[in-house]
């Protein structure tokens, strides 16, 4: 009899690459100079595997504290104030890459201003499929999603959220991206809920009412009515905690949103009712704008984020910038793998901004390159702090500029 083919060679050698990846990845931190060795050989590794995988290995990595812990100085430049709180740089990790606050030591350890995790959801569930992450260029300079919250809850991630924050050695500003069940009926309370729990130990919440990573692909509410009902049971939440000082609330907003939508968005947050101490701008698109039809075939009709985002996202920081008349703080966050990429954020409206996508790709460094890049270009530009940059060139940012 001849013998049968083996049907799972292919994933058994997968699996042996990944291991040794995994093996290799932490014996060379071993060695004294980790970056050079990370840069040099685990992170060619990294990227060819698939981009879930990849995911999961540098979450792994922020979880177990394999990377290097940052040596890097901050510049007396890039100090800044985060809604009251003195932090060293003004650079943070988006939510998405840690949702359920796994890795916050090793995230700290990276150099990172500020923790954002989520989104959490209160009852726990799975995401949509089994391949939620996809990667459509070879550089990986996009990544895409069809994740659908994946989340393992309130209960649990509260608990490593507080065994976190109770250890002497952690002292990192750390913020809630709060989520509604896809099986909810009733998504208003969810938010309110999410205020309830995380509001007593969070440093920041984070309203993320609308998801581009949905089924559908649109909003989680699609009009204003629904944000001023979503908005108003957040403030009601927040107003009945039992706390000396109350705790702020960003609302994340979708990349693809209309003028009039953000029009919409501007007044709603300006009503005393609604209020809201920052905007994060933006989310992942759903939209394919420029990219090339073999692209658009074979993304899973998931969100993008990653270097789609970036342009879209910058002008629409300067235009909330504008209709908000910079009074709402606002966080940029798309498509930055670089300080040059910060910058811009920064001239268009925005006092902090976000990574994820390049952190995956790019490997632990990254974020101590993009400060020193960062804090370079506030220098040859003339300007004394990061928070002197805020918005100082918007206009030109601004669609059709």
């Amino acid at each position: 009899m001849a013998p049968q083919p083996k049907r799972f060679a292919p994933l058994r050698t997968l699996g042996i690459f990944v291991a040794s990846v995994t093996a290799v990845y932490m014996g060379l931190t071993a060695y004294e100079n980790q970056d050079n060795l990370i840069r040099t050989f685990i992170m060619p590794a990294v990227r060819r595997l698939p981009v879930e995988m990849s995911h999961n290995l540098a979450l792994l990595a922020c979880k177990y504290r394999i990377n290097p812990v940052s040596q890097h100085l901050d510049d007396y430049n890039l100090n800044t104030s985060f809604f009251g709180r003195l932090i060293s740089n003004p650079i943070g990790i988006a939510a998405g890459f840690d949702r359920n606050a796994e890795a916050l030591h090793g995230l700290k350890d990276l150099g990172f201003g500020f923790i954002e995790i989520g989104s959490v959801t209160p009852m726990a569930q799975k995401g949509n499929g089994r391949t939620r992450l996809f990667g459509l260029y070879e550089d990986r300079k996009i990544m895409g999603s069809s994740d659908g919250f994946d989340s393992d809850g309130h209960y649990v991630v509260m608990q490593r959220l507080r065994r976190a924050l109770a250890r002497n050695d952690f002292k990192a500003i750390v913020g809630v991206n709060l989520g509604s069940n896809r099986s909810s009926t009733t998504p208003t309370r969810d938010y309110a809920t999410g205020v309830k729990t995380f509001g007593p130990v969070a440093d920041f919440l984070v309203v993320n009412a609308t998801s581009a990573s949905t089924a559908s692909g649109q909003p989680s509410w699609a009009n204003k009515k629904q944000l001023i009902e979503v908005l108003t049971a957040v403030n009601n939440a927040r107003s009945q905690l039992q706390q000396r000082k109350t705790v702020p609330i960003l609302l994340k907003l979708s990349p693809d949103m209309t003028l009039d939508e953000m029009k919409d968005t501007a007044a709603v947050i300006s009503m005393r009712k609604c209020r809201v101490e920052g905007l994060i701008v933006a989310n992942s698109t759903a939209t394919r704008d420029n990219l090339s039809p073999s692209l658009v075939s074979h993304d899973n009709n998931g969100a993008l984020s990653g270097a789609p985002l970036r342009e879209r996202s910058t002008k629409q920081i300067a235009r909330m910038y504008e209709l908000t008349k910079g009074s709402v703080t606002i966080v940029g966050v798309g498509g930055i793998s670089s300080g040059r990429d910060a910058f811009e954020k920064i001239q268009a409206g925005a006092s902090f901004v976000q990574l994820y996508t390049a952190l995956v790709y790019e490997g632990p460094d990254l974020v101590d390159r993009i400060k020193g890049e960062l804090s370079m270009l506030l220098k040859e530009s003339g300007y004394a702090n990061v928070r002197d940059a805020v918005g100082s060139n918007y206009k030109q940012y601004l669609p059709g500029k």
